[in-house]
């Protein structure tokens, strides 16, 4: 292509001159050619773009019917779908709407035009999946004097056979294009660079999809495993000169990525070629420490790599995952931030051009001239670097590039339609951005001075956001503030164990865990330790020749005394302020939230949870006091019922008296300490009976209960057999109420025993009872299947399947059935199985020999009922409580399979004919705990919504790892009755209202009616 000369810029002393001179260049030759056809408003897809820009719903529909759509295997689906998505609410066409409204008659035609129309859509971003079709594209491109960098889109894996699947594509892709490329003859000016010709053939890898098995706290592990499907890909590239560059994905996987580049290429055999590359994205506040880093390394290792400065494509993700998570934001607030940093990270890359190469991606005019101005005013040869854009995206300022002598790169995606959607939404969704350069330049007309300002000028006029916005600050629409208590209740945050310091925290404490093993942990009443004749071992599940420790075993005697204690502390108690009893949970709170790796370690040895599950439940425990003690603030002042002139009427609440505190064993710390502190907060004293298998987890609550200052005799610990002293608790007639989580069995028993009211009585009992569930998801034939199976796997095999919100049935459409079902067993077989204390273990042994025994015997008695479709491998320890994941298909809804709770991990799979049937199958249980469905149809999700009989309903996500206040987590039927963990009612069940009413009329005079 021939070469315009820009003319001279300025010289010294004008930077901003200069990047004037240079942005009014560019500008002048995009404005002389024809609009970018997107911003055209012309034809299908132009229509669609202007209107995507100028309605906000509007656009969010059509990129969700657009995901969606390949999906879809006929056209009366197309057609319904379209109809749901856009209906009324967008500005259609007349003859758009006209054909809506039709759609029942003549869906065929419009389905078929639909699809035709939108996947015809993709081709401009996406090269395709033909071999002679990609390398035309590319060989154009070439003759155009534009280099290529291709990625194989597709890059969510599942299955590691799916990983394996991705680098194969990779080794093809390599062989298939190196000897087309040696047929094109003399390099393309864009991989002519002064230091030398440039590889022809340029790949960018997404190393997530490379390893199924990434896990936060095994990075470690990830790269182990990584670069043992990367060293092939690598050693072809060496043998055919190939470039590899590392894509940079989200930022959970930054540190990984960073750390695979540099272990790698740091091996003899990589350490001088490949060429190779990473991507580093500035919209990430650390981003200017990841590149003085790699500057670092690169100078030390003494090999040259190219690093690709991009501005990032995921921050609506990165900003939502973070708020969710209360995690510090890792992404600037604002875009001028962002495009401030590239032009400072720009001048960093320039400046080190004797150690990396350059590579800027862009579409910014005013990023490209900055980065031109720099350049000369460092004397720096503009063909030293490379400007890199995005195929199908900003044709006219590539040309302009190129014309102004400089080298350009385009990015250019492969593959099937359907696995890049995503990509393909991604850019649908940048060209509509409000903020995005190439929407105020062709469709809003923004002038060539607002174009070009300086992103730092932007900035002098507001507060710039140096450190990440405060969970205040980054409220969003859809996040309501609580309102609970004096100050605002967050929720703990998980920990983040992509931070080398967190995964050290946990290993050292595991290290000091087993230095305290196997100690005495005796009755606690009235705050005094209380020995027994007998003592309980409590057994590593992974290994049984561990004892834990040993728990004393109380008998009736000691229950008596226990409660006792209790009746006694609690008047006093009661009758203190809930300020006073909140602060002390809240103190109980600060003392966990302290001890967090701790108690991670110890769920670890003593309940067998991999690291995440623990560190789950213990915020889980956090959360439970600190929000229960903010609602206790609230329910703490009397609330006036109604307002009457010349009358007061207020509702006090006050607390039951005494009860028993009956946990499980597998939220050893959560479930306990909420059902605790709810009962302790409004008032109220307990005897706490734990898990047989967890009394150490119970015996650490104890002791903070205690270090935070609450009376002697508001909490007892009373550990031993259940069958014995909880019974007689449950029974007695001094007991006010029951707080129980646990198996269906033993609640039922404990709510039969609770309602006879026994000589001495003075109170009905309360009982507070929630129990398993048979919990199902239906995935229908629209579902996002790379959602769908994670979602699944996670809610099935989380813990074991040891959860009772545990999925356990799964009903998935006929026309995903064969897919779904294939690639959810590779995603099970593709599970890490081992003991829990191992970073990067998904699935650990069973918690006891008796629930190992129990299981195996469901999964023997289940092969005569169903299919047995896959059954995994675990290791062969006969000291440790394994059962091998078990997945059944075709399993008849009147099986045991299908209707009884099992508490392991084994699934069962139905095939449902249509949604009506699945909708009826999943309600075709006694349980009604946890549902939920993975769907793109609206008018389904409405239905699921509507119908599905559960408590807790999960749209799209998994079914398990409800979080306090934010989901009130509890069912109804045989799951319990209809109270709710970690909601705002939940305190109610351990208080009894009370409404005073006064008369305040005196002598004709009547007060205000509402003041108390």
């Amino acid at each position: 292509m021939p070469v315009a000369s820009a003319g001279p810029p300025p010289r010294e002393g004008n930077l901003e001159a200069s990047i004037g001179h240079y942005g009014e260049e560019i500008l002048s030759r995009i404005d002389s050619a024809e609009p970018p056809s997107v911003f055209s408003r012309k034809g299908f897809y132009g229509t669609l773009m202007d209107w995507a820009m100028r309605d906000e719903h509007f656009k969010i529909q059509l990129f969700r019917f657009v995901d969606v759509l390949p999906t879809l295997s006929s056209s009366a689906e197309v057609a319904r779908h379209l109809q749901q998505y856009l209906g009324e609410e967008a500005q259609l066409s007349p003859a758009l709407r006209l054909g809506l409204k039709a759609a029942g008659g003549a869906s065929w035609l419009l389905g078929r035009g639909i699809k035709s129309q939108v996947t015809s859509m993709a081709p401009q971003y996406i090269l395709g999946s033909d071999n002679k079709e990609i390398t035309g594209i590319l060989r154009k491109l070439h003759e155009q004097d534009i280099a290529s960098t291709v990625d194989v889109l597709g890059e969510t894996v599942v299955s590691e056979a799916e990983a394996n699947e991705y680098a194969r594509r990779y080794l093809g892709l390599m062989d298939t294009l190196d000897p087309e490329i040696a047929a094109w003859g003399a390099s393309c000016r864009s991989n002519q660079a002064p230091r030398g010709p440039l590889p022809p053939l340029n790949l960018s890898v997404k190393i997530s999809a490379l390893y199924s098995q990434i896990h936060p706290a095994d990075q470690d592990g990830a790269v182990e495993n990584l670069s043992a499907r990367l060293r092939p890909i690598l050693r072809r590239a060496k043998d055919l000169g190939a470039f590899i560059n590392f894509d940079m994905e989200s930022y959970a996987s930054k540190r990984l990525t960073l750390q695979l580049f540099k272990s790698i290429f740091a091996e003899p055999e990589f350490a001088s070629q490949p060429a190779s590359g990473l991507a580093l994205q500035a919209y990430l506040r650390d981003c200017a420490a990841d590149l003085d880093d790699m500057i670092a390394w690169a100078r030390r290792q003494g090999r040259r790599l190219t690093i690709r400065l991009v501005k990032g494509a995921y921050w609506d993700y990165e900003t939502t995952l973070a708020r969710q998570r209360h995690w510090p934001i890792p992404v600037f607030a604002h875009k001028a931030e962002t495009d401030a940093n590239f032009e400072n990270l720009s001048v960093v890359l320039l400046q080190n051009e004797g150690a990396v190469d350059a590579a800027f991606g862009t579409h910014n005019v005013r990023s490209i001239a900055h980065v031109l101005a720099q350049a000369d005013r460092l004397g720096v040869d503009h063909r030293s670097f490379e400007f890199q854009m995005l195929y199908g995206m900003a044709d006219t300022i590539k040309t302009a590039v190129l014309q102004l002598g400089c080298r350009l790169r385009e990015y250019c995606p492969i593959g099937e339609l359907l696995p890049g959607m995503a990509y393909l939404v991604r850019r649908l969704l940048e060209n509509t951005s409000n903020e995005g350069f190439l929407a105020n330049k062709f469709a809003k007309g923004a002038s060539h001075a607002d174009l070009l300002r300086d992103p730092h000028t932007l900035l002098a006029g507001a507060v710039r956001s140096t450190t990440p916005p405060t969970q205040s600050e980054s409220t969003t629409a859809g996040e309501i503030p609580t309102g609970v208590g004096h100050a605002r209740f967050q929720n703990e945050p998980p920990t983040d164990f992509t931070v080398p310091a967190a995964r050290e925290q946990i290993q050292t404490a595991l290290a000091a865990a087993r230095q305290q093993l196997g100690q005495h942990h005796p009755l606690v009443i009235n705050h005094k330790p209380v020995s027994t004749p007998e003592w309980r071992p409590s057994l590593n599940p992974a290994n049984q020749r561990e004892i834990i420790g040993y728990a004393a075993q109380g008998g009736i005697t000691d229950a008596e005394s226990a409660l006792a204690a209790a009746r006694a502390a609690q008047p006093k108690w009661g009758r203190a302020s809930p300020d006073e009893r909140a602060d002390a949970l809240e103190r109980v709170a600060d003392l966990m939230r302290g001890q967090k790796a701790a108690l991670c370690a110890l769920e670890i040895l003593e309940a067998g949870k991999n690291w995440t599950e623990a560190d789950a439940d213990i915020a889980e425990a956090i959360d439970f006091c600190s929000f229960y003690a903010a609602a206790m603030r609230d329910l703490g002042r009397p609330q006036c019922t109604q307002g009457l002139a010349g009358e007061s009427n207020f509702q006090h609440w006050w607390p039951r008296g005494s009860g028993v505190i009956i946990a499980p064993w597998n939220f050893p710390l959560a479930i306990l300490a909420g059902m605790t502190a709810a009962a302790v907060v409004a008032g109220n004293a307990v005897v706490m009976k734990p898990s047989d298998q967890t009394p150490v987890i119970a015996a650490r609550l104890m002791h903070f209960f205690i270090e935070a200052g609450l009376p002697p005799g508001i909490v007892n610990l009373l550990t031993g057999p259940g069958g014995a002293v909880g019974a007689h608790l449950v029974a007695h007639p001094q007991i006010d109420f029951i707080a129980f989580t646990g198996s269906r069995e033993v609640g039922l028993k404990i709510w039969e025993t609770a309602g006879r009211t026994g000589p001495g009585q003075a109170n009905l009992k309360k009982v507070v009872c929630e129990m398993g569930g048979k919990n199902c998801i239906i995935v229908d034939s629209d579902a996002d299947l790379d959602e769908a199976v994670t979602g699944c796997i996670t809610s099935a095999f989380g813990y074991q399947g040891q959860k009772c919100s545990a999925l356990s049935r799964l009903i998935v459409l006929a026309d995903n059935y064969n897919k779904f079902t294939a690639r959810l067993i590779a995603a099970a077989a593709s599970l890490r199985v081992g003991p829990a204390e191992f970073p990067g273990n998904v699935l650990g042994p069973v918690i006891s020999r008796e629930a190992q025994e129990r299981i195996l015997r469901t999964i023997e008695a289940g092969k005569a009922q169903a299919t047995l479709a896959w059954q995994g491998s675990v290791p062969d320890d006969p000291a440790a409580c394994y059962v091998s994941p078990t997945i059944f298909t075709d399993v008849p809804p009147a099986s045991r399979l299908f209707q009884e709770e099992i508490f392991g991990p084994v699934l069962a799979i139905s095939k449902a004919r249509d949604f009506d049937e699945a909708l009826a199958l999943a309600n075709r249980s006694e349980f009604a705990l946890t549902g939920g469905c993975y769907s793109r149809n609206p008018l389904h999700l409405e239905r699921v919504k509507a119908g599905l009989v559960c408590g807790n309903l999960y749209l799209n996500r998994p079914i398990t790892g409800a979080v306090v206040e934010r989901q009130p987590f509890g069912g109804f039927k045989m799951s319990g009755a209809g109270t709710k963990a970690g909601g705002r009612e939940y305190l109610q069940n351990f208080l009894v209202p009370r409404v005073v009413t006064e008369n305040c009329l005196r002598r004709g005079f009547a007060p205000n009616g509402q003041e108390g």
